[in-house]
């Protein structure tokens, strides 16, 4: 990895070598997340706009020059990244936002952001020669791994809170994952994972743990600035729980901005469900200080207690100048509804939570109509059926014949 200089530690700045260490930094245990650093000038020898725009591989592995792999015949055969980025006409007028754009990362392999991440981690893994990968999850990052793995018959041990929604354990089961439900929140499944990666050797996918995956979630920010032609949004809009894509999407823009691709870098905005709202709390008192808690919150994937990812999250919003925003269970639900029905973009609750976010800055006058705003969905809808039954109500039910029918219409009208 010519262009991959090391790994620092975001505590207290120690630098590695990448076979030194696997995942945190040493000194600080599980807190001392690193990053990957990266030779920028042995970077830009090799990757340009021009490069890209004559690339006709449409996934995360275009940007490869800027990712710390060395061997591209063990990147997974499914088509990860590259998602579409909408610019959705109906919700445009509706908002009056006329620079509007949805990114939708639902349309990935397993139906989430997460699978960048995944796919990261598994082309990491088996350089190593590691053969058996684990991951705690509430369900996406879980089903991204077990979607990935399958593809390259790699060995999965998934660790679950028991409230898991049943569509992501149903992926997790149909992808041939090992499936360990803990009775308990993700929290506790995530530091019984980690005690089980040291136990018996497995390769942890584990979010703010193992340095790679904000380097596989960086490329969504990548792609966005590119699919608006290297002119970088003014604000991004993301759903937050650990704090690990946000702190990716701010490693993407950094790295672009070093090279010198994009010129300025947006603000990201980091939305949270109000139950589960430890980090924006944080960012409210100006502290890297988190105080647990016991999460409460119909988006399963952003409900968490301990963010795992607090100082890169924190770090994202505050250096890119943006803001931390909380909504409430019936804001995402109605948030869930309105993308659907005039977006045409079904994302799961914790899916669009960013969008929540930006109908909440709205009603408070922080959005300016001009500003040229992304909002990330981050999974599918179908991730979540009972929330999205109980955001839009049940069918009509009638009787098979046209009475009923001309009844039913008439109630309608």
């Amino acid at each position: 990895m010519s262009n991959v200089l090391g790994l620092k530690c975001v505590l207290c700045g120690a630098e590695y070598g990448q076979q030194e260490v696997d995942y945190v930094c040493p000194k600080h245990g599980n807190e001392g997340i690193l990053d990957v650093v990266y030779d920028y000038a042995a970077v830009k020898r090799r990757l340009s706009r021009s490069d890209l725009d004559k690339c006709r591989d449409y996934s995360i592995w275009r940007y490869s020059e800027l990712l710390p792999i060395d061997r591209r015949e063990l990147v997974p055969p499914l088509q990860v990244g590259w998602t579409p980025l909408y610019p959705v006409q109906r919700l445009r007028a509706l908002l009056e936002l006329p620079n509007l754009y949805v990114k939708d990362d639902g349309r990935n392999p397993s139906a989430s952001f997460k699978d960048r991440a995944s796919a990261m981690g598994i082309v990491r893994a088996r350089e190593l020669g590691r053969d058996i990968m684990t991951a705690a999850s509430t369900g996406n990052a879980a089903a991204s791994l077990a979607c990935l793995a399958a593809s390259v018959g790699l060995p999965t041990y998934i660790f679950v809170p028991e409230r898991a929604p049943q569509a992501k354990l149903a992926q997790l089961l149909v992808f041939g994952a090992n499936v360990i439900m803990v009775h308990g929140t993700y929290d506790q499944a995530f530091d019984l994972c980690l005690q089980a990666s040291a136990e018996y050797g497995w390769y942890s996918r584990n979010t703010a743990y193992n340095p790679y995956l904000s380097e596989g979630k960086k490329t969504a920010a990548l792609e966005i600035c590119e699919q608006l032609n290297w002119q970088a949004p003014d604000k991004i809009f993301v759903s937050v729980g650990d704090g690990c894509i946000i702190g990716g999407l701010w490693k993407g823009l950094c790295d672009l901005r070093a090279l010198g691709f994009i010129e300025r870098v947006p603000q990201l905005i980091g939305v949270q469900a109000e139950g589960s709202a430890v980090l924006a709390k944080a960012w409210q008192e100006g502290t890297e200080s988190i105080t647990p808690i016991v999460p409460q919150t119909i988006a399963d994937s952003i409900s968490v207690g301990v963010p795992r990812d607090a100082i890169k999250a924190l770090r994202a919003v505050r250096q890119s100048g943006g803001q931390f925003v909380t909504v409430s269970d019936a804001e995402i639900l109605d948030a869930m509804r309105l993308l659907s029905r005039v977006g045409g973009v079904f994302g799961e609750p914790a899916g669009v939570t960013g969008f929540a976010g930006l109908r909440k800055l709205l009603e408070l006058g922080r959005v300016r109509p001009e500003e040229h705003i992304v909002v990330l969905v981050t999974g599918n809808g179908l991730k979540d059926v009972q929330s999205a039954i109980q955001a839009v109500g049940k069918p009509h039910l009638i009787e098979p014949d046209v009475g009923a029918l001309r009844t039913l219409m008439a109630q309608l009208n």
